[in-house]
């Protein structure tokens, strides 16, 4: 594929077979960004894991020291009594069997996260092949399933991110936009780095990360020194 003179000009910025601190990606990224809009910026770590192996595959949440910078449109699903906290936490669509219809008859996806209580995941379970490809059925291990509504929804609009590794053992992230300063960008990588760390299985032997790539939306990666994290 031939580069485009952009492309071209941001590749030699960078070294060739270099690998980075976190804090000289998240400079560098800021510099190689290509695009004409306020990109997102995305970690990809790969992992020394089977996800086909329950006790493998991760998947958690992170809160970003500086948001994710993108506002997230909260669908909460609850009791009416629990209508009112959902609410005032600023979720965006706050009902039940209005919105289940809405989903299930018309095709209805217009919300990035979704927020239920336990009473009402009966309910949902039929939307499980419609949310669920999408990542956006809810699930406690990512604190989405939960009587503490409010808690949940405040979390997620101050810049709270699921993750979940995919079926090649690769976690992919947004850590920001290419509009946040280098210490931002580099803050809230450490945050995501840190987590996964933390999540290391028992069962798993030899490197653990594997791999850390840093991009942002139509630029070339970066490769994050690995060595840096754990082994």
């Amino acid at each position: 594929m031939k580069l485009t003179k952009k492309r071209k000009k941001a590749q030699e910025k960078m070294e060739t077979g270099k690998a980075y601190s976190l804090a000289e990606a998240a400079s560098l990224v800021k510099k190689v960004n290509t695009a004409s809009f306020d990109a997102s910026v995305d970690l990809h770590i790969r992992l020394g894991v089977d996800p086909k192996k329950a006790d493998q595959s991760i998947r958690g949440t992170v809160s970003l020291p500086h948001g994710s910078g993108k506002t997230k449109r909260v669908l909460v699903f609850c009791t009416p009594d629990q209508e009112k906290a959902a609410k005032e936490a600023g979720a965006d669509y706050v009902g039940l069997d209005e919105y289940l219809q809405k989903i299930e008859k018309d095709g209805w996806l217009d919300f990035d996260v979704v927020v239920a209580s336990p009473a009402v995941m009966p309910k949902i379970a039929k939307l499980g092949r419609v949310l669920g490809p999408r990542n956006l059925m809810p699930n406690p291990k990512s604190g989405t399933v939960t009587d503490d509504i409010g808690t949940a929804v405040s979390e997620v609009k101050k810049g709270k991110v699921s993750f979940r590794i995919d079926k090649e053992g690769i976690v992919h992230s947004s850590v920001g936009r290419v509009s946040f300063s280098e210490n931002q960008i580099a803050e809230n990588a450490e945050a995501l780095i840190k987590t996964i760390e933390k999540m290391r299985p028992s069962s798993t032997k030899g490197n653990y990360m594997k791999s850390i790539t840093m991009v942002s939306t139509m630029s070339p990666g970066i490769q994050v020194d690995v060595k840096t994290f754990s082994a």
